[in-house]
C-alpha cells in the first residue's frame, strides 16, 4: 500500500480527498450520453433517466472543479446542502435529482459555492455547449470510432479544439464528452490527465429511445 501511495504521488495521479473549497484552478464539463449509460448501467437499476418518456440524449453527469493535475472531492464546506427539491429541479438536465444531489456532495462543494449558485453555473455551463443534433436523429445503434463524437462536437461549437474535449468509452460504449472549462466558463485547453481520448475503433453508440 505505501509503494502505491508513493507511486500515486510521484505521477500526479492522485486525487485530494477533502480539500479546502474553491482552491482548484478549472472546471471539467462531463456530458454523458443517456441511452448508452441505460444500456450498460442505468436499466439494471432501473433508473428513471432511463424511461422512453425524459427523451434524454447528452445529460449532464457533472461539472468538476479540477487542478491542473489531478482534482479535488468531498471538500470541506459551510455551505448549507440542497434540500430535494433544489436537486430534483436539476432532473431535466441531469436525468434525475440523485445524480445532482451525488455530484453536489463530491464535486459542487469543492467549488466554493453555495449550492443554488452551484447548480446555477452547472446549468449555464451545460446552456453553453452544443450538443450535435445529428446524434439524436439516429434510429438504429452504430459502431464507430470514438473519434467521430469528437469531430461532431467541434463542428457545431466553433470556439472549441480538439484540446478542449475528451471522449470517454465504458464497456465498448461510448460513454462521456468532457469538456474543459475556465472558472468564468470559458473553453480551455484540457490538463494532461483529463486528455484521455478513447481510441476505440468501433465504440457502441446507441439512439435516443
Amino acid at each position: 500500500m505505501r509503494a502505491l501511495l508513493i507511486w500515486l504521488t510521484l505521477t500526479g495521479a492522485a486525487w485530494a480527498d477533502g480539500e479546502r473549497a474553491g482552491d482548484f484552478d478549472y472546471y471539467v464539463m462531463s456530458l454523458s450520453w443517456s441511452p448508452n449509460w441505460c444500456a450498460y448501467e442505468g436499466d439494471a437499476r432501473g433508473s428513471d433517466q432511463c424511461d422512453p418518456r425524459h427523451d434524454h440524449g447528452w445529460i449532464l453527469h457533472g461539472l468538476w472543479p479540477q487542478f491542473e493535475r489531478g482534482y479535488p472531492s468531498n471538500c470541506r464546506s459551510s455551505e448549507r446542502n440542497p434540500s430535494r427539491g433544489d436537486t430534483n429541479a436539476m432532473a431535466d438536465i441531469m436525468g434525475t435529482g440523485g445524480l445532482a444531489w451525488h455530484q453536489w456532495k463530491k464535486h459542487g462543494r469543492c467549488a466554493g459555492l453555495s449550492s443554488d449558485d452551484y447548480f446555477a453555473l452547472s446549468r449555464e455551463a451545460y446552456g453553453r455547449i452544443t450538443r450535435p443534433p445529428l446524434l439524436r436523429k439516429l434510429e438504429d445503434p452504430v459502431r464507430l470510432p470514438a473519434s467521430v463524437i469528437e469531430e461532431a462536437f467541434l463542428e457545431v461549437n466553433s470556439e472549441l479544439s480538439a484540446d478542449m474535449i475528451t471522449i470517454t468509452c465504458r464497456d465498448r460504449y461510448i460513454q462521456e464528452a468532457r469538456i474543459c472549462m475556465t472558472r468564468d466558463l470559458e473553453f480551455r485547453t484540457c490538463g494532461r490527465d483529463v486528455i484521455r481520448d478513447c481510441t476505440q475503433s468501433n465504440a457502441q453508440f446507441d439512439p435516443i429511445r
